[in-house]
């Protein structure tokens, strides 16, 4: 742990007063905004190229973890002899059309974007979105793209300050995004207050990238309600968001476990009537979040946000992830979560950024401590995980950062074998992300 504290300080230390770029946020399924700078230049080079924009980046990156094949949310679990390694993070290429109506107005917008890694190629976006011209108020989305759902979880991982999003996102929604249909209410062209608005609604599979198709026919319906940067004071402003997400899976075998209470003592308690099988199981979330930026002269900035989910869950003994495929032999659980991220982040100037965050993820509310054991029938599935990172972000240009950054993972301790103690597996992440 020192070895590793040791060399994120001189990392950090190294590249502290390098030169960089102004510090920008991309969230994943952003509408071109032509009443902005940005959104007019972006519509200015799809003019110039035919209506045609590439992008990308790649993140090469380093991480080393206390213990040698230790499991991890940090980019995924170390192999069983390795403490210590390289690997491609992620390697996106993005193409995006837009075809423009008669009067010069955005109308169609197409976006494919792939992932390439060591691991693989994999399709990450694959949807088209119609623009409403005549009040410029709405649009619809269809095809393969980020649920609407939550602030973290549709902040690019380009533009994001930690190297991964946090536990829960990952186990809840693995990847962010499914197949499905989405309306959106986003006026653009307006001066009034409703520039501030956006409203998002939209029905999905459920499995998202996890499975290679959906296994059952119920869908998710999640909606979101932002509130867009709106100033405060002439260098502070506020966002914030309201989500739902009410979904469900089907029933593979009869084996349904919920909790209860007996005789003062907590337990799961199995309910396996054989017309259980079929039947939908729950899934549903409620989020809210919000974020406080102040600005500064020489283009520094400080910034606040606060995220908070809970709701019900429904997965495996084994792990609160959502099923990747119907349960043909294991059984189901359902458990009452909740969890939190938080950021506290502070640019210097355009260059240079320090980043604190923390998260935790409880998966089942109802137990603590000693209460998750094999007496009351629990499993590594109900351990609640706290995680503070801190790190050092470097902007040397608009085409390549460095992030050095360490996380302090800490799981709860309980009565389970394995999880008598902490398990040593803090990771420390050294990350260059080549952009164009």
């Amino acid at each position: 742990m020192n070895k590793l504290l040791r060399l994120w300080t001189f990392t950090a230390a190294l590249f502290l007063f390098s030169a960089g770029q102004t510090l920008k946020a991309q969230f994943l399924m952003d509408m071109v905004d032509t009443t902005k700078d940005v959104g007019k230049g972006i519509l200015s080079i799809y003019k110039k190229y035919d209506h045609i924009r590439i992008s990308g980046y790649m993140q090469p990156q380093f991480q080393a973890i206390q213990t040698k094949g230790a499991k991890s949310y940090s980019g995924g679990d170390f192999a069983p002899n390795v403490d210590n390694r390289f690997m491609m993070r992620r390697g996106r290429l993005r193409i995006d059309y837009i075809h423009f109506s008669d009067t010069k107005k955005p109308s169609v917008q197409f976006v494919f974007q792939f992932d390439g890694s060591e691991k693989g190629f994999f399709t990450r976006d694959f949807w088209g979105r119609i623009m409403e011209n005549n009040t410029k108020l709405f649009s619809f989305t269809a095809g393969l793209f980020a649920r609407p759902f939550g602030y973290e979880l549709n902040l690019g991982s380009g533009d994001r300050e930690s190297p991964e999003r946090g536990r829960m996102s990952q186990s809840l929604m693995k990847v962010e995004r499914d197949l499905g249909a989405m309306v959106s209410f986003e006026p653009r062209e307006r001066t009034n207050w409703l520039k501030y608005v956006k409203l998002d609604a939209g029905v999905f599979n459920g499995p998202g990238l996890t499975a290679t198709a959906d296994y059952d026919s119920y869908k998710d319906f999640i909606s979101r309600a932002t509130l867009k940067p709106y100033p405060l004071q002439k260098n502070l402003s506020l966002s914030a968001g309201l989500s739902y997400f009410n979904g469900g899976l089907i029933q593979g075998d009869k084996y349904y476990y919920t909790l209860s209470s007996e005789n003062g003592q907590k337990q799961f308690t199995i309910d396996s009537a054989q017309t259980n099988i079929g039947r939908k199981l729950p899934r549903k979330y409620y989020g809210i979040d919000a974020q406080l930026k102040w600005k500064y002269k020489n283009g520094g900035a400080t910034e606040l946000r606060a995220e908070y989910w809970r709701g019900t869950q429904t997965s495996s003994a084994a792990t609160s992830e959502t099923p990747a495929a119907v349960f043909s032999t294991d059984a189901y659980y359902a458990r009452q979560f909740n969890g939190a991220f938080f950021y506290l982040l502070h640019s210097f100037d355009s260059h240079n950024q320090l980043g604190i965050k923390y998260d935790w993820y409880d998966p089942n509310t109802k137990l603590s401590g000693d209460e998750v054991s094999t007496a009351s029938g629990s499993h590594a599935g109900d351990i609640r995980y706290n995680t503070l990172g801190m790190g050092y972000i470097h902007y040397f240009d608009e085409n390549l950062k460095l992030v050095a950054w360490y996380e302090f993972i800490k799981n709860e301790t309980t009565a389970l074998d394995g999880y008598t103690s902490d398990i040593k597996d803090n990771v420390l992440t050294l990350r260059l992300q080549f952009k164009f």
